[in-house]
Order: structure tokens, then sequence, then C-alpha cells
């Protein structure tokens, strides 16, 4: 998927794009809201941002949010005031339905909820759009009710996080955790898998751009011994590199994500799930070429698939070496996918990595 999101300024779009037909038609206006048309112009008159994903095709999706902090009138009753982000638009084209652009895309509000410290999230959706209804309850959005135009209110609130999933608690890490630990990716797989960059010139925090291939990720591996992890637990990703030079300064921590599952493909050499089921556990969360994992299947004696969630990222200046894991009793004497990490070596690791723990693990 060619593309990336970025920060654009809505008066450098174009209001007749066809992409903007859909919201035009949906939003034309009415006696308690005004139409699309009218609040792009006025917006982009303001000088609003929006993040927008281009393609070779053009527009590919459109995000817009704002914070605010007044109630919500609702149909079946009123929401006090609170700080709250409002997902003002969230749109994705037709040509991407289906695919996990919308995921990354809701992935992005959610992360910038995050960095602004909001109380909730919120976002407007007609009964219509059951697919985009779908992704949002995913993401732990509940229906809070009905506003005056007959949309239906979904809401996320910070402090009645659902950590029963790791796709509802996003992108907050259960604070009940028990033990955390290492996966082992190398550089050139890595830098595709679990890409960073910073959104610069933006408010907070940085936030990832280049999630428009999802958010979900596929770890296939082959351990030296039975994984320790466990649905719900953090790991840390270390970027292992594949230079001639020493790995002790130039292999490190970039990312850490939330477990989803951890399934055993074969077991000393024995298949546990047949070829074709495999290919379908992985669908299209993983780098590898069709033939790669066809190798993978038939060669390895041992192959585990772990499903994670694309939590967050130290980005530029911040990755922490097996240097500095070493010398402050995070490494262990074994293998590193072997080291199980208590969650106060989580929390120090964390904060070494320039991440606001008490934001990101909340009780």
């Amino acid at each position: 998927m060619a593309g990336l999101f970025s920060l654009t300024k809505m008066s450098s779009l174009d209001i007749d794009d066809p992409f903007f037909d859909n919201l035009k038609a949906d939003y034309p206006g009415t006696p308690f809201s005004t139409g699309f048309t009218e609040w792009f112009h006025r917006v982009a008159s303001q000088g609003r941002s929006a993040l927008v994903f281009n393609d070779e095709q053009g527009i590919g999706a459109f995000v817009c949010i704002k914070e605010e902090s007044e109630p919500i009138p609702l149909q079946e009753k009123n929401l006090p005031v609170c700080t709250r982000v409002k997902i003002s638009t969230l749109c994705i084209a037709e040509r991407y339905r289906g695919q996990r652009l919308g995921e990354g895309a809701i992935g992005l509000t959610l992360w910038k909820w995050q960095a602004l410290g909001a109380d909730e999230i919120y976002v407007t959706v007609f009964s219509k759009q059951q697919q985009l209804i779908g992704q949002l309850e995913k993401f732990g959005f509940i229906l809070a009710g009905h506003n005056l135009d007959e949309e239906c209110v979904y809401l996320r609130s910070r402090y009645h996080v659902d950590y029963s999933d790791p796709y509802r608690a996003f992108p907050f890490v259960n604070p009940d955790f028990r033990k955390a630990g290492y996966l082992i990716v190398n550089d050139n797989f890595h830098d595709t898998l679990f890409p960073y960059s910073e959104l610069k010139n933006s408010r907070g925090p940085r936030v990832i751009l280049d999630v428009s291939n999802g958010i979900s990720k596929t770890y296939i591996g082959s351990p030296i011994s039975k994984p320790h992890y466990n649905p719900g637990e953090p790991v840390f990703i270390y970027r292992k590199s594949t230079q001639p030079c020493p790995k002790r300064y130039n292999s490190c921590l970039t990312t850490y994500c939330i477990v989803k599952e951890v399934v055993h493909v074969k077991s000393a050499g024995q298949a546990l799930m047949s070829y074709e089921d495999y290919l379908s556990r992985i669908g299209n969360k993983s780098i590898y070429q069709p033939l790669e994992l066809q190798t993978k299947y038939y060669n390895e004696k041992t192959l585990v698939i772990i499903e994670l969630v694309y939590y967050g990222y130290f980005g530029e200046g911040n990755n922490i070496t097996m240097d500095w894991l070493d010398r402050n009793g995070c490494w262990g004497t074994g293998y590193p996918t072997e080291t199980q990490l208590s969650p106060e070596q989580f929390r120090k690791i964390l904060r070494e990595g320039n991440v606001d723990v008490d934001n990101v693990i909340i009780d």
C-alpha cells in the first residue's frame, strides 16, 4: 500500500474532490448542525489541519479532530462537561474498505487523545455505517446515545478502560500485568514491520505516521524454548542489528506492544495446524513473502505466531541499547526472549525511552 498519513492544512485540499462527495451527501446541514461544505470552509479558513492519507489515486483517508469542553446534548440524556477530543470527521475511501487503513486511522486518533490527556474521546456516526461501527467497537468505543440529528454517539473514557482485550484498551497498558518480555526482530524486517516517525509541528508527543497497514502485527519465530508470553502482557521489540558492528551498542529496543494471542504452529517437527490454516492465521499482517512463509512452515522444527497490537514506540534519540539494559539489570543471563521483566522493570525501561508512564499505565 503506497502512501502515508500526513498533517495537512485543510485550506490546501480541494472540497470538490470526489472523495468528499459522500460526506456532502450525508451532512447537507440540519437545524441542529451545519452542513459538511459550510463546516469545511469555516475550519479551513481558521487554519485547521487534518490527517490525510494520500496514495497514487488521491485521498484515501481523512481524519479531523478537535478539543472540546462542553456538555453533549443527547436524546436520552446530556453528557456532562469534561475535556474531550471529538473526531469531527473520519472517512475512508471506498477502495480501502475492508482493509486495515481504517484501523490505522483510529489508532492515530487514539494516540492523539492519549497525548492530549483529555478525559474522553467521541465520534458521531450514522447507524448505516456498520463497518465503521464495528471498528469503533473493536477499539473500545461504546454507544452513549443519539444526538439531535439521529446520529449514534460512540465514546471512550480514560477512566473506564476495558482491559479484557488489547484493542479495547489501546493505547493504555493494563496496570495489573505481572510480567513483560522481549521479542527479537532483525533490522531488515523490523523497519518495515514496526515503522515509526515523528509528526512535526503538532501539539503534544509524537504520533506515528506510517500506520497505513494497521496496528495489528504478526511475529513469526522459531524459539529455542517454549515462549512465556501470555495474552494481555506487554513485550518490547528488540531491533537486532545485522551489521558488522558491536551489537551491544547498535541493537536496541524501539517499540512496545501488547500480546493478543500466541499460536503454536509446529513443535518438535510436528505440525499442529495445516498450512492453509497457518496462512489464514497470518492474513495480511506479516511482512514475509509467500515463499518465505512456505519455507518457514516446512523447514522449521518449531514455529510460533505471536499476534501483537502495536502500542507505542520511543522515537529517534530515545532507543534503548543492549548495553543500557545490561548495566541496569534488565537484560537477564539467558537468551533475551527467555527474560521475564517485572512490572517495575517495564516501567523503568519506558521512562528511559522518554515515555510518560503515568499516561500509558493508568489505574
